[in-house]
């Protein structure tokens, strides 16, 4: 038989092998052509959906960016809210508006709707997010928000937000 492999090696044997190949493709052609085209409809359904998720996942990244911008644009036409972001605050003699509490709160939305999103795998974490969630968070009002609000959230969304306020330093 020669080398481990090589059974059609042999001159003599080349002629059988052929015939036997010819043999099952003359009687099986059909099941093998079907299964090639199963398995290869298969494997483009497979990439096509793979495709399709990352066309998904981009399209919520530039939705959740566009969203975001559009949150945080409105410190540049309201500037009183500004005070939102201040770190020396005295919450006692000056505490916060109603538009200050409804920003943040809306700001609390949008990370929920983000976290769920990144949760589903339907949005990447954009790195960094844990030292921006944990640095605004530790601010006076959004701090004083948060704790108002929370209790209407999920335990997992005030779990994820408590973990990064705690990662960051006051």
């Amino acid at each position: 038989m020669g080398k481990s492999g090589q059974l059609c090696a042999a001159p003599s044997l080349r002629y059988t092998c052929r015939m036997i190949l010819f043999s099952w493709l003359t009687v099986n052609w059909f099941a093998l052509l079907q299964t090639t085209g199963i398995v290869g409809g298969l494997f483009f359904t497979g990439w096509s959906l793979h495709l399709d998720a990352k066309a998904h996942r981009t399209d919520n990244l530039l939705k959740v960016t566009d969203q975001h911008r559009e949150l945080w644009m409105t410190l540049f036409t309201k500037p009183e809210l500004a005070r939102v972001l201040l770190t020396e605050i005295d919450l006692s003699r000056q505490p916060p508006s109603n538009e200050e509490i409804q920003f943040v709160t809306l700001l609390i939305l949008h990370l929920n709707g983000s976290y769920h999103a990144i949760k589903a795998g339907m949005l990447e974490e954009p790195k960094g997010l844990g030292p921006d969630i944990g640095n605004f968070f530790n601010r006076p009002i959004p701090q004083l928000v948060w704790g108002q609000v929370k209790s209407f959230y999920d335990p997992d969304f005030v779990a994820f937000v408590d973990a990064r306020k705690a990662k960051s330093p006051s």
